[in-house]
């Protein structure tokens, strides 16, 4: 099974690629091309790294394109009241008696330190369905869990300022 993605996440990997392919792609054949040309090739910086971002760039290219090639497509099953994809959930967590927000995403656009956590991970899977005032355990591994509690959901689905992790 591949990467798991909304039908959105798909078309900013689709846009990506496309802006790689026609317009990134033309800039560096043409950085390289002017480099090449300087001559002696055995000491020249901009030669070198035309080549890296050239290879960079067709990396990536091919990297998004067999995401798109091995990915499954994942709906919001939710109904209204419970966390799911997309949704800002405030959690309290009784251990730490402390509050904190996230936006419960796929993990192409996970971010932990802007508050964007992965359906994928043991914080998303113990958050998906849940609902406000409802407790549940995020089991991290066989001998770790801990206790959290939904506090709010705000059932904002836009995930267009969302981008796709740079890897």
């Amino acid at each position: 099974m591949g990467e798991r993605l909304t039908r959105s996440d798909v078309e900013k990997i689709k846009a990506e690629i496309e802006d790689r392919t026609l317009n990134e792609r033309p800039k560096i054949l043409a950085d390289l091309k002017e480099a090449r040309a300087q001559g002696d090739l055995s000491e020249n910086f901009e030669y070198y790294a035309a080549k890296r971002a050239n290879g960079q760039n067709n990396s990536r290219i091919r990297y998004l394109e067999n995401m798109l090639k091995n990915a499954t497509i994942v709906e919001d099953q939710t109904v209204d009241g419970e966390v799911g994809l997309n949704n800002r959930v405030t959690v309290f967590f009784p251990d730490d008696d402390s509050e904190d927000t996230f936006k419960l995403v796929t993990s192409i656009r996970s971010n932990s330190l802007k508050g964007k956590v992965s359906i994928e991970s043991p914080l998303g899977k113990a958050l998906r369905g849940a609902k406000v005032g409802e407790r549940r355990m995020v089991k991290v591994n066989d001998e770790v869990s801990y206790p959290i509690e939904i506090r709010a959901i705000d059932p904002d689905t836009d995930d267009s300022e969302d981008e796709i992790k740079k890897f």
